[in-house]
């Protein structure tokens, strides 16, 4: 065998393990009640209710002792359109979750998320605050009901592990 063969053998072999790896390492991330293909339909479903590609962005939910955030931003600092299409999203979702309307996470995760009926019934309990930030926008969750507050905890969970942030489970 020559050189040449040797060198695209050991390239095609390098290719192909580069591969495996990264499959392996996507499966990895993914939460475990979800298969890598779930996971991809998440993804396709939330870029279009977002309105804005999830791999361009960043997504944080933060538990609060009097509620929580959830902080959208985009990855580029000069991303313009990112972080528009993130403001318009968002101030929609503080208008729709005001109302008592989580029709959004349902259709992005195929399921209603944790928290969302008590968050439906009590939503004059809560209040959801836009904000834009540098790179994009934030909804800050307020309430002082304690059953709400239990809600809004386990809705952001839920977001934390289906979304991947790895930020804290509990309220700073």
């Amino acid at each position: 065998m020559s050189t040449r063969n040797y060198l695209s053998l050991g390239l095609a072999i390098v290719a192909a393990l580069t591969a495996a790896l990264l499959v392996h390492a996507q499966e990895q991330k993914k939460p475990e009640h979800m298969t890598h293909q779930q996971m991809e339909e998440m993804n396709k479903r939330g870029d279009q209710v977002m309105g804005f590609d999830h791999l361009k962005t960043r997504h944080h939910f933060i538990l609060a002792s009097d509620g929580g955030s959830i902080r959208i931003e985009a990855n580029d600092k000069k991303d313009d359109g990112s972080r528009d299409q993130i403001r318009g999203h968002l101030q929609h979702i503080a208008v729709m979750f005001g109302e008592g309307n989580f029709k959004a996470p349902m259709l992005i995760h195929g399921e209603t998320p944790p928290g969302v009926d008590v968050m439906e019934k009590l939503k004059s309990e809560i209040s959801f605050g836009y904000e834009e930030t540098k790179q994009g926008a934030l909804i800050r969750i307020l309430t002082k009901n304690a059953d709400a507050l239990k809600a809004v905890h386990a809705f952001l969970r839920y977001q934390i592990k289906e979304h991947m942030t790895g930020d804290p489970l509990e309220a700073s």
